[in-house]
């Protein structure tokens, strides 16, 4: 094949092909790909195509369209990159047939980067200089010639260059040993070679890892003390490692505690290529196995070492993901009044109260234990003034001490009134306190103060607490500091994203940091709003979103519909109908309210005059008659304590009620109202066998646990959900390691409902979508009026 300029520069990335891909990836057809990539073309986002777009994607979920955004991206950057190498090589007039083979059909990054690498370098390779002394046809005939007739066809290749001596071949040798080189970089660049070697090193290949002796220590004290100690002396097949493992491995490996090598059979893979290359004479064999051994099997040790760590990357990421999804969909307590309390021992407990709507109200401090008397004073005094009916306890240090007072003065002094207590956990709160976002919320305030605050408001709504955090410092993930941060941001950022559009925002009352991940608004857009929104008092309509500047018509587009107003005239302004469909929805309201379903005539006749499809249509209609719904309303509620647990208080065989905190490969950890977090195994999680914990519980899930170990030398709690949950032996020996294993050294060779809103304790409840005589309320009831 002849390379030219102009067959270089007609080459393009082909995007129908990339996208057939990703619809037999998927299981769904091109042109819904298509779609996706065509409205993200647009400037729309995922939650508003999800939402918005169904009948130009065919009805995709969420995640269907995020795949197809993500998998485009992915996809195009590997040909755009392949084709910068084949305009790279060409450039320099090194592009060969077989090259450019290798090139094209490339299927990772890697592979890609492997083949560019030589031609990166200033320095040439011994395959390059063999060329540019002319002894490729050398090595053509070496693929089919005996040992004596290579020796004698070596011989012509003999020659002096006067002007060029880097050219020159001194003798039949040289000349054979260049033709070797050709040869060994070809059988490293075949394509196919690369597979068959990677399936095989991949199927009888293992990672080995041994511990580092720190200097001063002998070999059983640094294994004794090593956080490590399972992987010391450890080996384990390449297909059978798991993504946990790996990540544990490589944060070991940087902290300089174990050595870690790839165990691969180089003399198997020699004797595949050579049976494959049909080997004919020994310079051929050797060129073979030089390739092999030299160049192709380092690399694809690295490329294997590169996609176990991007496995396990994106597994971490995945896990983080899901954990992260689950926790900001906690269900909210709404409607009540809260003191958040900051547990500490030294400089004392920091509460703060908290009005139905997260107002700041006023805090003090008390001494649980060095004035337990003067505490439970405040503390009763406190729920009095400011008619608190939930108490929230952050689980830090000092957390169990509190709890006693509060359950106390509750117990003796508001048991009829429906206050009750719950423990929150504190992860991200000290973040959150000393952050310039707190800060510009609450600049005359202690950090201290501001995070008995976020105690209390996390309690209220966790979603527009928790978006203020840095989703790192929430705790939910597995090595979370050890995977790609750019990816692992990323990904976090589209998980929050995409919670904050499923649930919507009360435009009204939320923050910027909450406001910035709503569909078509950025960081920048969201100050505007809440500038707008200070100095304007509130937005009384979707309509008058167009008054802040900076707010375009794409961005109201893909941002209205997600934005609640509540003090609208128009009840359609806090609903998900977006107000390009306004004009049916009002249409429809009559059937809806009348509870009648609507005529298939009218549906069509609708369809056609406002040219919306029928899964539009059914959507407005639902939401019509459920109108205000929170998604979160079907997850598990906070626990509400009844009296104070202490590790002491702690049997095995005990039933205790915990909330699922974090869940990972091993198991879940779980918040049982202690400092101290309870681990189940994922063995323990069901009386059937569990491969995947998160198939059978997520964050959140609120469940009864049976304890079945406890190690009381490092206060470990180990729990079980079997129907009959056998004890685990004596309790000192249930001591697992980070990964939930026993700590073995491994050797080879080779939810409560929510308490009511009142306004006077244990009288009456509060006020909430209820008219003054008691009769329930219809939002939509001044549309249905002919009202505006």
């Amino acid at each position: 094949m002849e390379f030219t300029q102009e067959k270089i520069d007609s080459l393009t990335v082909n995007e129908v092909d990339i996208m057939r891909r990703i619809a037999d990836e998927l299981g769904i057809r091109t042109t819904q790909v298509s779609a996706v990539i065509g409205l993200v073309n647009e400037g729309c986002t995922i939650p508003f195509i999800s939402r918005y777009r169904k009948e130009k994607h065919g009805n995709l979920n969420e995640v269907q369209v995020t795949d197809c955004d993500h998998l485009f991206k992915s996809y195009r950057n590997i040909e755009e990159r392949r084709l910068e190498i084949v305009r790279g090589v060409f450039s320099q007039g090194k592009l060969t047939e077989s090259l450019y083979g290798a090139v094209m059909n490339a299927k990772t990054l890697t592979e890609l980067e492997d083949l560019w690498a030589p031609f990166k370098k200033k320095k040439k390779t011994r395959g390059m200089v063999a060329a540019e002394k002319g002894l490729e046809p050398l090595a053509d005939d070496m693929l089919s010639l005996s040992d004596a007739e290579i020796e004698k066809r070596a011989g012509e290749f003999v020659r002096e260059d006067a002007e060029n001596p880097e050219l020159s071949v001194a003798s039949a040798k040289d000349a054979i040993a260049g033709a070797m080189d050709i040869i060994a970089e070809r059988t490293a660049q075949n394509t196919d070679n690369r597979a068959k070697v990677h399936e095989l090193y991949i199927a009888d290949g293992t990672i080995n890892t041994k511990g580092i002796v720190p200097e001063g220590m002998t070999e059983e004290q640094a294994q004794k003390t090593s956080k490590y100690q399972m992987y010391w002396d450890y080996s384990e097949p390449l297909s059978q490692v798991k993504p946990h493992r790996i990540l544990a491995i490589n944060r070991a490996e940087r902290e300089g505690a174990l050595s870690v090598s790839i165990d691969v059979p180089v003399d198997d893979a020699v004797e595949l290529l050579k049976k494959k290359a049909d080997i004919r004479n020994k310079y051929h064999a050797e060129a073979v196995e030089d390739g092999l051994v030299r160049l192709l099997s380092p690399a694809v040790v690295r490329e294997i070492r590169s996609d176990e760590e991007d496995e396990a990357d994106s597994h971490g990421i995945g896990i983080f993901s899901e954990n992260l999804k689950n926790l900001l969909m906690t269900q909210p307590i709404k409607g009540s009044r809260v003191l958040g309390i900051d547990p500490g021992i030294r400089t004392g407990t920091k509460c703060a109260a908290l009005d139905e709507t997260g107002k700041f109200l006023g805090y003090f401090k008390i001494f649980q234990v060095q004035n337990p008397d003067e505490a439970y004073r405040l503390l009763n005094d406190a729920i009095d003034k400011y008619d608190i009916q939930v108490v929230a306890v952050g689980n830090g240090t000092g957390s169990q001490e509190v709890q006693a007072v509060v359950s106390k003065v509750i117990s003796e002094n508001y048991a009829d009134a429906d206050v009750k207590y719950t423990v929150v956990d504190e992860s991200g709160a000290s973040v959150y306190s000393a952050s310039p976002v707190a800060t510009e919320e609450f600049p005359d305030l202690d950090l201290t103060i501001r995070g008995a605050i976020s105690m209390g408001r996390r309690l209220q709504d966790p979603l527009a607490e928790l978006v203020k955090i840095d989703p790192k410092s929430i705790g939910v993930g597995l090595y979370q500091h050890d995977v790609n941060q750019k990816k692992l941001a990323e990904q976090l950022d589209e998980v929050v994203g995409s919670v904050v559009n499923q649930v919507g925002v009360n435009l009204n009352t939320a923050s910027y940091m909450l406001l910035k991940y709503v569909s078509g608004i950025n960081a920048s857009l969201a100050k505007k709003i809440v500038k707008y929104r200070d100095e304007n008092g509130k937005i009384m309509s979707r309509e008058d979103l167009k008054k802040v500047p900076g707010l375009g018509p794409k961005a109201f587009e893909q941002c209205a519909g997600f934005l609640k107003i509540a003090e609208s005239a128009d009840p359609l302004d806090n609903t998900w109908v977006h107000p390009e469909n306004y004009d049916v929805a009002r249409e429809l309201l009559s059937f809806v309210q009348s509870k009648k379903s609507v005529p298939a005539d009218v549906k069509k006749s609708l369809m056609e005059r406002y040219n919306v499809g029928e899964t539009t249509l059914d959507d407005i209609i639902d939401e019509l008659g459920k109108p205000n719904r929170d998604p979160r309303d079907g997850y598990p509620a906070p626990i509400m304590q009844k009296g104070v647990l202490s590790f002491g208080d702690l049997k095995v065989g005990m039933k205790v009620t915990g909330k699922i905190k974090n869940v990972v490969d091993f198991g879940a950890f779980v918040d049982i109202g202690l400092h101290e977090t309870a681990l189940i195994h994922v063995s323990e999680l069901s009386d059937s066998f569990v491969s995947n914990p998160m198939d059978v519980i997520k964050v959140g899930d609120v469940k009864e646990f049976t304890i079945i170990a406890l190690d009381k030398d490092r206060e470990r709690i180990s729990l079980s959900l079997k129907t009959n949950a056998q004890p685990k032996g004596d309790s000192a020996s249930q001591r697992n390691d980070a990964d939930g294993k026993k700590r073995v050294v491994v050797v080879k060779k080779g939810g409560a409902k929510a308490p009511s809103a009142k306004s006077e304790r244990g009288e009456r409840p509060r006020k909430s979508a209820r008219d003054d005589d008691g009769m329930s309320y219809n939002p939509f009831a001044a549309l249905l009026a002919g009202k505006k």
